[in-house]
């Protein structure tokens, strides 16, 4: 046998001995013998959940059933405020800016109202044109009433000067007469020329009043019009061109006046609708607080300005609570002798929404220890 051979199966038996053995997996520990698993589905069907232990000042807080209700000022009603058509532009549950067009009305009171506004500006114009026309009128009555004047003091000192001659020399009776006759005749010239100047002054004062009259009513079917549409006065008179915007509007638009969601909308497309007639109805779902009732016994421990918070009902983890500060109601229940409770949130959770049940906690003593507070719904 080679060298080499000898060299190779010594090699070859070192490899084999110094191979390591293969790891065992681990053993898996035994499960407890003091609890049962239960499925999830179980879990659910027996009602049994889990709730986190909270760290809270038990001993110093109150806790009160209630709901969430919304404020006056989160509910908007659109309603039609003439007789007309209507088309509407929303769905429910649709968000809605403020702003936006919810539906139109097709009316022939806002047609009859345009014609209106119409009528009293082209009255309006055609008085203020007779004014104009007539100032000349008026200025020329009183250039000839004053050129009449200064006719009859020259006549009048005509007939001084013939007097005076007909005192001295004597005679002068025919030039009297004649200077008389004049000053008759131009005193009879004024007296009309004053008469005409009266009868144009009182006629351009009764346009004036015509003017001042149209520009009134102008101004009231403004206001009526801009009551109708939702809109100012100035956007209503801003002109396109030489249109003024009131004349462009073919119908009345129903525009929401905030930020909302479309709750209810009780007619269809195309609806003959009546005056006040409600077309859609929308919800500021922001606009909440909570109402909750508490006994007339724990009044004593209550009072305005009180942290307070609202949590859900049902106790599910992950839903924060609502903060905010208490309210106690203006009048209280003889017969329950339970007094209203609201809380003011500072910020709203997501689950917080109108008619969403809860509770009410009330920190009487704040400052003290937290302690780790195991709900009722767990013993």
């Amino acid at each position: 046998m080679s060298r080499n051979l000898i060299v190779g199966l010594l090699l070859i038996c070192l490899v084999g001995c110094s191979k390591a053995p293969e790891a065992r997996p681990p053993e898996k520990a035994p499960p407890p013998t003091n609890r049962i698993a239960v499925p999830e589905a179980v879990r659910k069907n027996l009602g049994i959940g889990f709730v986190k232990v909270e760290r809270r000042r038990v001993a110093q807080t109150l806790r009160f059933p209630g709901h969430f209700e919304l404020l006056p000022t989160g509910q908007q009603e659109l309603r039609t405020p003439v007789q007309g058509r209507v088309t509407i532009l929303v769905r429910p549950l649709q968000p809605v800016k403020a702003g936006d067009v919810v539906a139109t009305v097709d009316s022939p009171a806002w047609r009859q109202a345009q014609r209106d506004l119409g009528e009293i500006e082209v009255q309006s114009k055609v008085t203020a044109a007779r004014i104009a026309a007539m100032r000349p009128l008026a200025a020329a009555h009183a250039t000839h009433e004053t050129s009449l004047r200064e006719a009859v003091k020259v006549l009048e000192a005509r007939e001084r000067n013939v007097l005076d001659t007909q005192g001295s020399v004597g005679g002068q009776a025919r030039e009297l007469t004649e200077v008389r006759a004049q000053i008759a005749q131009a005193r009879a010239q004024l007296a009309e020329a004053e008469e005409k100047t009266a009868e144009t002054s009182a006629a351009i004062a009764e346009l004036q009043a015509n003017l001042g009259a149209a520009e009134d009513r102008m101004r009231l079917g403004l206001d009526a019009a801009a009551a109708v549409l939702s809109m100012p006065v100035e956007e209503l008179t801003q002109a396109k061109g030489d249109i003024p915007t009131w004349r462009t509007l073919r119908v009345v638009e129903l525009r929401a006046v905030a930020d909302a969601t479309i709750d209810n909308v009780p007619l269809a497309s195309g609806a003959w609708a009546e005056p006040g007639e409600l077309v859609a109805r929308a919800t500021d779902r922001k606009q909440l607080r909570f109402r909750a009732r508490g006994l007339q016994s724990d009044l004593a421990r209550l009072s305005d300005g009180l942290s307070a918070s609202a949590i859900p009902a049902t106790g599910s983890t992950g839903s924060a609570p609502v903060a905010g500060r208490l309210l106690l109601g203006a009048s209280a229940d003889p017969t329950l002798r339970t007094i209203d409770l609201y809380l003011e949130p500072v910020s709203l959770a997501d689950w917080a929404r109108p008619g969403v049940a809860g509770y009410l906690e009330v920190e009487v003593i704040s400052g003290q220890t937290k302690e780790l507070a195991i709900p009722t719904s767990s013993t």
